[in-house]
């Protein structure tokens, strides 16, 4: 099987899309992240090569103390 790939919805602080973005961005599987107008603020485009690996990258992102909210689709 091959990568994993998943798209992350990411509500963040108000003001805090840009730095969120730039942060995400250096986390290892982040292929790109996304400011976006409407519900939500960023989209992260995450890949890896299963569940497993894109568990911890998830978690990662999460830690993020800006983040407020997120929702993940993993692509079929």
């Amino acid at each position: 099987m091959g990568n994993v790939k998943a798209y992350i919805l990411l509500i963040t602080s108000i003001g805090k899309e840009l730095d969120v973005v730039n942060d995400v961005k250096k986390l290892n599987g982040v292929k790109d992240a996304t400011p976006v107008y409407g519900e939500y603020d960023v989209v992260v485009e995450v890949e890896a090569p299963d569940l497993n690996e894109l568990n911890k990258t998830i978690n990662q992102i999460r830690r993020n103390s800006s983040i407020i909210r997120t929702v993940t689709l993993i692509s079929m």
